[in-house]
Parts: C-alpha cells; sequence; structure tokens
C-alpha cells in the first residue's frame, strides 16, 4: 500500500506552523546518503510540544515498510543567548551518550552550514512513547490510578539518579562545561541574560539574584547535568508509565552540580492543595504521587548526595526558568515568533519572581 504523506504520520506531529517552516528540497539535499535506511525525500512535520528549540520529524515514505523516520532539531526564531539553545552541544552530547545511557537518543549528522535551513541543526533517531505534560493521559488512568502516578513520579527521580552516576569519561564528556564555579556562574548568567531579555522593569528580579549571590552554598562532587530536568522532557512507555524510553532537550547538557537538576525538578513539583503559580506543572499532586519531600529522600539514597540546601536550587530553578520564559516573551513581544502560546508568558514571568521571592524568605522543599 502507498504511503502517503499528507496527513502526519502520528498523533504527537502536526503541519508546521506559520514562520517555522523548513527547506524541505534543501534539507532532502543535505542529508542524502547520510542517514541509515532513508531514501527519497522525507515529508515534514512539526512536534507541537516544547517552547523553545523548534523540532521536526523527518518522514521517508520512500523506505521499506512504513516508512522511516528521524527528528530535526534547531534553534528558535529570532535572538538567542550565546549558551542557550546549543545544537553543536547537543549534537556533541547524543552522538555518543547513549552507549553508557541508553535512554538518550542517538544523534545522527549535525549541520553548522545556515544556507541548509538558516541556522544549524542536527539529526538524531525517532523514539516512541508518551510524553506526560500538564495532565496524566487515558492511557494510565487520567489522575484516578494511584500506582500509575507513583510510578510517573518516581520514574522522574530514578532516571535523574540514573543519569547522575553515569561515567562521563567512559565517553569523552568528562570536560564538558567547568564544573569548578558552576553555580556562581550560572546565578550570573541568568541575571545577565534577564537584563538582555527584560521588556520592562521588575524590581523583584533583582530581589531574587541578590539573594541568589548571596547565600550561594557550596557544590557536591560535580556529575553530568541534563539542565533543564522536567518530566515532560521525557517519554514513558505506553505500557508501563514507570519505564523511560527517552530523554530529550540536551542542549544544556554540561558537568556540574547535581543539585541544579534537582532544583529544577523541583519548579514544576506542585503538591496536593497546591496553587499552580509555576512554569508546565507535572501532574503530580495527583493521588498516590510522591511529595517534593519523599524526591528529595529518595535521591539522597539512591545517589549519596548531601541535599541539606536543596530550598536554594529550588529558589535559583525558578529564577533559571523565569529568564528562560521571558527569554521567548521577549521574542513574541518583538514579533519574532506569532506562537500565540507566548502571550501570556509575560504575566507568567511575574508570577514566577514573586513566587521565588516568597520562597527566598524560607528555603525548602
Amino acid at each position: 500500500m502507498p504511503i502517503t504523506t499528507d496527513v502526519p504520520p502520528a498523533a504527537d506531529v502536526t503541519t508546521v506552523r506559520a514562520g517555522e517552516e523548513i527547506d524541505r528540497a534543501s534539507v532532502a539535499t543535505y542529508l542524502e546518503g547520510k542517514l541509515p535506511g532513508a531514501r527519497g525525500e522525507p515529508a515534514i512535520w512539526q512536534f507541537a510540544g516544547g517552547h523553545a528549540n523548534l523540532t521536526y520529524l523527518l518522514h521517508y515514505p520512500e523506505s521499506d515498510g512504513e516508512g522511516t523516520d528521524f527528528v530535526l532539531r534547531r534553534p528558535p526564531l529570532g535572538p538567542v543567548a550565546a549558551t542557550a539553545h546549543d545544537m553543536g552541544r547537543e549534537y556533541r552530547v547524543l552522538s555518543v551518550l547513549y552507549r553508557v545511557f541508553p535512554l538518550a537518543p542517538r544523534a545522527y549528522v549535525y549541520c553548522d552550514d545556515p544556507s541548509v535551513i538558516g541556522a544549524p541543526f542536527f539529526i538524531m533517531e525517532r523514539r516512541r512513547g508518551i510524553v506526560v505534560r500538564g495532565a496524566i493521559p487515558p492511557e494510565f488512568g487520567e489522575g484516578r490510578d494511584p500506582v500509575a502516578n507513583r510510578k510517573l513520579s518516581r520514574v522522574v527521580i530514578d532516571t535523574l539518579a540514573d543519569l547522575h552516576r553515569v561515567d562521563p569519561a567512559a565517553v569523552g564528556l568528562e570536560r564538558l562545561g567547568k564544573p569548578e564555579g558552576f553555580m556562581q556562574r550560572q546565578v550570573s548568567g541568568a541575571t545577565e541574560r534577564w537584563e538582555r531579555a527584560k521588556t520592562r522593569e521588575l524590581p523583584l528580579a533583582t530581589e531574587v539574584s541578590r539573594w541568589l549571590k548571596d547565600n550561594l552554598p557550596p557544590s557536591p562532587r560535580p556529575v553530568l547535568l541534563h539542565n533543564d530536568w522536567r518530566l515532560d522532557n521525557m517519554m514513558v512507555s505506553p505500557a508501563d508509565p514507570g519505564r523511560a524510553v527517552a530523554v530529550f532537550d540536551w542542549d544544556m547538557c554540561t558537568m556540574g552540580d547535581p543539585l541544579a537538576d534537582l532544583g529544577t525538578l523541583l519548579t514544576s513539583w506542585i503538591e496536593a492543595n497546591e496553587e499552580s503559580t509555576l512554569w508546565m506543572p507535572i501532574p503530580s499532586q495527583m493521588p498516590g504521587s510522591m511529595t517534593r519531600r519523599e524526591v528529595v529522600a529518595r535521591y539522597a539514597d539512591l545517589t549519596g548526595t548531601p541535599v541539606d540546601k536543596i530550598g536554594y536550587y529550588r529558589v535559583f530553578g525558578i529564577f533559571k526558568i523565569a529568564v528562560t520564559i521571558q527569554q521567548i516573551y521577549q521574542r513574541y513581544d518583538r514579533g519574532q515568533t506569532k506562537d500565540e502560546r507566548f502571550k501570556q508568558f509575560g504575566a507568567l514571568v511575574e508570577r514566577m519572581l514573586e513566587h521565588a521571592a516568597k520562597l527566598a524568605e524560607h528555603p525548602d522543599v
């Protein structure tokens, strides 16, 4: 039966958003002979999730069986921070990390020639599963199954612990980044990015930044960090919410303080009876889900990392993500993206800074 290319080949992709198209013929010419099992010209679809880097499905219908799929990733439109959305870094990591951390998709090709699609990009393997975002999907009981809820909450922290136990030297990643002074640079860098991205003055940003500089704790032993650890950057098996099948978005991967990853995770971990004012909260308030204290305790048990200062990293995580959202909002404010999802991001940034400032008064999990 002939394979059609006029309808999405999978439920997790859609037609490419206006203004975010890439040149199909140019991509096909560049990739010819570079990808295993790919023949002919691919149909191009877009993954609807994600708010920064743009991710596309390349579906090669002329290949054997039901076709061959690959994933293309490129930076967002408009100006981006010098150290963010680094396709070269992400390719470097994913071209080797799969050997010691199988949940990392394998990267095959990197292109730094802007004449191909207008920006650097890389191609990686396609993984299949379920990405859980703001709500637990029907496959896992829509939040009414406490066993499934527990599995989902546990797989996030167990997978993070697995990553932090990886030996980066085994695949040549031990020199990725500069772990010495990592958190000091993170705080300073986030503050500098805020100054470049702000579209209005918010004194709370200065207040939170100053608190982070004044209360910087000593860091534990450095590990390989994902640096944007969230449930929606993971994919789990449709048959078992407790089994991860992939981890995505490695463009900020580096060597550094492991509690930075844990703190980032806690920023989206909302408990029962808490009002969500944060960025992309995970459905962690459902019956059976682990509490933040349980998450922190399990991480400490699995890794042996001291966690007594985790409240600081939670404040930092909120500030860092607020800055990222402001960078996205700045692109929308300037008309560099027409994605209407970003219209409310300015107000979201203010709520997150208010939350960070309040938490800084009594830093805890």
